[in-house]
Order: structure tokens, then C-alpha cells, then sequence
């Protein structure tokens, strides 16, 4: 499973992260920028990606509607591209096995 990275983070996270999460996509970059939430979880559900958003409202999305979507929701500030990378790097044995789990639906991230 790859991360679909929300439009509040960097449509650059996906070359970026190629080599920890291959696969991933970001909302702008595949012309869902300007799509509300239910489309974004949608698409993530049909195509198998993780959301990773700065947003709670993927975190309640989930708790109304449940899977097949996974939700990975970074709890960090704004801050410069390179602190989410950093922190996705870190964390990816974390997050590999967290998509690798059918029973987990959210991680919370730091």
C-alpha cells in the first residue's frame, strides 16, 4: 500500500519518498486539488492508498465511515517539507507495518 499525500502537504513528498513508499501520489498531482474530502477518500479506498493529511477531518472521515481507506495523520505545525520527510523516514518501519495490518485504520504521526 502507497500514501496518497493531501493537498496541505508537498506535491513533491511523492519523488521524494519514492524509495520508502513507492507508489505514492499527492492530490494535486493527479488533479484532485480542488476535490472535497469524500472524492479524496474515495480515491484512496479505489486505488488502495493511505491518506496522509495535516487534517483531522480524514481522522473523523474514517470514524464515520469506516475502511477500506487507512489514514495516516501527521500531528506536526507548518513547517518546511524536509520535517515531514524527515519524519515519514524515520517512521517508515512504523508505517509499513501499520498499511501491512487489515485491523489498523489510523496512525497518528509524531
Amino acid at each position: 500500500m502507497s500514501l496518497l499525500f493531501d493537498q496541505n502537504l508537498s506535491r513533491r513528498l511523492p519523488a521524494l519518498l519514492a524509495n520508502e513508499f513507492p507508489g505514492s501520489e499527492q492530490v494535486l498531482l493527479i488533479g484532485l486539488d480542488r476535490a472535497d474530502d469524500g472524492t479524496v477518500w474515495a480515491y484512496a479506498a479505489a486505488h488502495g492508498l493511505a491518506v496522509a493529511s495535516k487534517d483531522v477531518d480524514f481522522r473523523n472521515m474514517f470514524a464515520a465511515d469506516g475502511p477500506p481507506a487507512k489514514v495516516i495523520w501527521l500531528r506536526v505545525g507548518n513547517g518546511p517539507t524536509r520535517d515531514v520527510e524527515a519524519l515519514l523516514r524515520s517512521r517508515a518501519a512504523d508505517i509499513r507495518t501499520f498499511l501491512s495490518d487489515p485491523a489498523a485504520s489510523v496512525l497518528e504521526l509524531p
